[in-house]
């Protein structure tokens, strides 16, 4: 079952307000350059999934990780003080494996492009393998019954 409307309209609000909270007021220096691309809430809003990416290598994603897991507490009362909703929900963040998928969808579609190629040299090297044209050509004989 989707979402409703309103939980929709929660989880825009905390991905909005998560964002402005990791710009302006988690001042961590293990936390990297953060993008917040998704935020999901449940049916009842007492839980929040908030999926990020980070911008680096492992090392950055990791420490990032640990700085968002120790901000949490702050972020969740900021969510409180926001929404304005009878319970605050839990927050949960989980990184986002977009960019990977991206990097392993523009390695399939490099294959794909490098098999075309193959496909184009082989065509063009390519002969008939029997006659140019398959078809019989009506003879004479075979004309000459089809008028009776």
């Amino acid at each position: 079952m989707g979402q409703s409307h309103r939980t929709q309209k929660v989880a825009d609000r905390i991905k909005v307000v998560v964002a402005q909270l990791l710009e302006s007021r988690v001042k961590d220096p293990r936390l990297g350059f953060v993008t917040v691309t998704d935020a999901r809430v449940t049916g009842d809003l007492q839980h929040a999934s908030i999926f990020y990416t980070v911008l680096g290598d492992e090392a950055q994603r990791e420490s990032t990780a640990a700085a968002l897991e120790s901000a949490k507490g702050m972020i969740r009362s900021a969510l409180g003080h926001d929404l304005g909703v009878r319970v605050t929900p839990s927050v949960e963040f989980f990184a986002d494996g977009l960019p990977e998928s991206t990097v392993a969808l523009d390695a399939l579609l490099e294959e794909v492009r490098l098999r075309d190629a193959e496909v184009i040299a082989l065509r063009a090297k390519a002969s008939f393998a029997g006659e140019s044209d398959p078809y019989r050509a009506p003879t004479e004989k075979s004309a000459r019954d089809f008028e009776k």
